[in-house]
């Protein structure tokens, strides 16, 4: 799969965010405020594995041939299957 760049920069965004939280612990800002920031990156991050996913999914489908032993509910299946893992 190739990754585009807008799946990088979500990642680059949520690296900023990660380096905010470090510098937040630091200073010793309130635990409410970085619980806030981790929860903001765990959805974040959330949402970038759904895109990633949801990509892939939709090439392995376009790209099937008849010569592919898996089906397009294989592909789905092992698509749902890497979302329900990462949780």
């Amino acid at each position: 799969m190739k990754y585009n760049d807008k799946v990088k920069n979500r990642l680059k965004r949520i690296d900023g965010q990660v380096k905010g939280i470090l510098r937040m612990m630091e200073e010793n800002k309130d635990c409410k405020e970085v619980v806030t920031q981790l929860s903001a990156v765990r959805s974040a991050i959330d949402r970038t594995m759904g895109v990633i996913v949801s990509t892939n999914l939709v090439e392995c489908i376009q790209q099937m041939d008849d010569t592919d032993s898996r089906t397009q509910e294989d592909i789905v299946k092992e698509a749902v299957d890497l979302l329900v893992k990462s949780r």
